[in-house]
């Protein structure tokens, strides 16, 4: 092919209309295929335009001219092109030279005159050559010109070429191996290799990815016919998908799977696969704000894993039960199933995932390290959130990452280190593309909290409202608790109509759902909200406390316990019951010292020393 040498003031008003199309790489390929053509004649080498610009016939898409480029070659190298571009975009040369059915002296001329045309260039040599599409739109051309049925039966030779150059090494191809196995409509093979592939992408915290893989290995599924295997299959990799719905905030899709995997495996009579079944579906139903509902799945599966015997089943239902019981504040109960579940978890099992997104070991912890936190066992819940973090690193998987850090900042939130809080979050929240959509209302929602009890009320309140606006999207179970951290920002800037309405809608959410703990947390924020009302209502306010203060009680929340205590001081100071008021903040001083919460020591202390309560403070948990 000629070089195009022409005048450039003549070739400039070419250029121009073409750039106007808006992709240099139009400009490229048309002044090519012009000079291919004669549009443009010669004469010696150097090339002229023999006709205005305007009545040059520029084809309508970039494809159409790279369709007719690769018309136009030689049927050998036109059939390579396509080969290659079944490969993918990148083109290891030991799998075209397997698929391309030419000799060797005929591969490697095709090869050469593909690179001179600039279809292809080499991009490695070392340990094996490869090559690489000069542009993703040649690629996709390539592919576009092929029949079907070749291109099917190309992919199935890819697989089994691939196969057999590498034994001892499929794990280093499978996202290869799952693409061609599907596009080849080899359904044994692809649902294997789907599988595999989207574990692999589950491990590396690729979600979406993952979910695209277990999605093409449910597809596969359904091409082949209903056998025990088949539909043993089809139920591991629905709970397989759980994990990146769950990650990507896409909670409703996990219940209709397992509504699907339910009945398949009561189909079985396979105990191992009903009982991991029904824990996910405990597990879903929860992350949709349904506990109350999640409850009986999860307490069913417990029960089938004391007969199944089986590490798995044992890990997941006793972790999911664990985390139903701590949402409706079964805080004991809780405890008791987190705390055998780390006393398995040791040795190899500390890296498994068990199927799940995040590794058990580090999610068992994440929820264990705040159960202790609402009973005020803060030494030994500050421990618990540290091993988890320690082994999150180790496993230096992003989601087992946030899950533990996020855990480590409930601890800190129920005992007041919110400076340490902002510290470990702000860059996770505040950067653009951070973190994943399951995680994020609930550490934008800490962060605004954090924010609001060091008085950056300015940063606190859109955040906290971003958060619930996105908790509600998602239908999370989180959603309660979060409208709880805004109701106290509101509180904290003033503004007591909007803590009321919120207060009083968190109050019906947690009723509805069973979150006990959430409500006699909105419970005490409703005493403080009526005891910072000018004029107060002190009946209300006194009501409110002592509700929360029963309920507390009863669950064992004793920072929430110390919390009422010091608002019940504050309200008899505030009216005049000055040796009432001083037998609370003694209590709440005695309960702060023991649970080393100095953020709201330091402000019953100052109530005990001053004759006056302090106005416009609050205090929560």
């Amino acid at each position: 092919m000629h070089t195009l040498l022409g005048d450039a003031t003549e070739l400039e008003p070419l250029k121009q209309m073409l750039r106007r199309r808006g992709n240099p790489f139009f400009l490229e390929e048309t002044v090519r295929t012009l000079v291919e053509t004669k549009a443009l004649q010669g004469d010696r080498g150097a090339y002229r335009l023999v006709r205005p610009v305007q009545s040059l016939q520029v084809p309508t898409t970039v494809q159409t001219f790279l369709a007719a480029r690769i018309d136009r070659l030689p049927v050998e190298e036109k059939h390579l092109l396509q080969a290659a571009a079944v490969i993918g975009k990148n083109v290891p040369y030991a799998i075209l030279a397997a698929i391309a059915e030419l000799p060797e002296e005929a591969l490697q001329r095709a090869l050469d005159h593909l690179q001179e045309t600039e279809f292809l260039y080499e991009t490695n040599l070392f340990p094996d050559t490869e090559y690489t599409f000069k542009h993703a739109l040649t690629h996709d051309a390539a592919y576009s010109t092929l029949l079907k049925e070749r291109r099917r039966r190309l992919h199935g030779q890819i697989v089994a070429t691939i196969e057999r150059l590498y034994p001892d090494r499929l794990a280093e191809h499978i996202e290869r191996l799952a693409q061609h196995a599907v596009l080849g409509e080899a359904w044994d093979k692809a649902v294997e290799y789907a599988r595999q592939a989207g574990t692999r992408a589950v491990d590396r915290s690729a979600y979406a990815q993952a979910g695209a893989y277990f999605d093409d290995g449910l597809a596969a599924l359904t091409h082949l016919p209903a056998t025990r295997k088949v539909i043993e299959q089809s139920i591991d990799l629905r709970l397989d998908r759980l994990g990146p719905h769950w990650a990507l905030g896409q909670r409703e899709q996990r219940v209709r799977l397992l509504e699907e995997a339910l009945p398949l495996a009561e189909s079985l009579q396979d105990s191992r696969r009903l009982a991991l079944v029904l824990s996910a579906m405990g597990n879903a139903l929860w992350s949709v704000g349904e506990s109350t509902r999640a409850l009986p799945f999860a307490e069913r599966a417990v029960d089938m894993a004391k007969t199944v015997r089986d590490v798995t089943v044992r890990v997941l239902a006793d972790s999911d039960l664990g985390m139903i019981c701590r949402t409706l504040g079964d805080f004991p109960r809780a405890r008791a199933l987190l705390k055998g579940t780390i006393d398995v978890l040791h040795g190899h099992l500390l890296h498994e995932r068990f199927g799940r997104s995040i590794h058990a070991s580090v999610n068992v912890r994440s929820v264990l390290a705040p159960c202790l936190a609402e009973l005020g066992e803060f030494e030994e819940a500050t421990a618990i959130a540290a091993e988890a973090i320690e082994i999150a690193e180790t496993l230096k998987q992003p989601g087992s990452l946030i899950a533990a850090s996020l855990g480590a900042c409930a601890v800190l939130l129920r005992r007041g280190g919110f400076h340490q809080i902002i510290q470990r979050l702000e860059e996770s929240v505040l950067s653009p593309g951070a973190g994943l959509a399951a995680w994020t209302p609930t550490s934008a929602g800490m962060l605004g909290y954090a924010y609001a009890m060091t008085g950056r009320l300015a940063d606190a309140l859109p955040l906290l409202e971003q958060a619930v606006e996105h908790a509600h999207e998602a239908n999370v179970t989180v959603e309660a608790g979060l409208r709880a951290h805004l109701v106290e920002g509101y509180l904290l800037a003033g503004r007591h109509t909007d803590a009321r309405a919120m207060a009083e809608r968190v109050l019906e959410l947690s009723q509805q759902s069973g979150e006990r703990g959430v409500e006699g947390r909105v419970l005490h924020l409703l005493g403080e909200i009526a005891s910072h009302t000018e004029p107060a209502d002190v009946e209300t306010a006194r009501d409110r406390y002592h509700q929360a203060l029963r309920l507390a009680g009863e669950l064992g929340q004793r920072p929430l316990v110390a919390h009422c205590h010091l608002g019940l001081g504050r309200l008899d100071q505030r009216t005049g019951k000055r040796e009432q008021a001083r037998e609370h903040f003694t209590i709440a001083t005695m309960m702060y010292r023991e649970m080393d919460m100095r953020f709201w020591l330091e402000q019953a202390e100052a109530e005990i020393a001053s004759d006056r309560p302090i106005v416009g403070q609050t205090d929560g948990p």
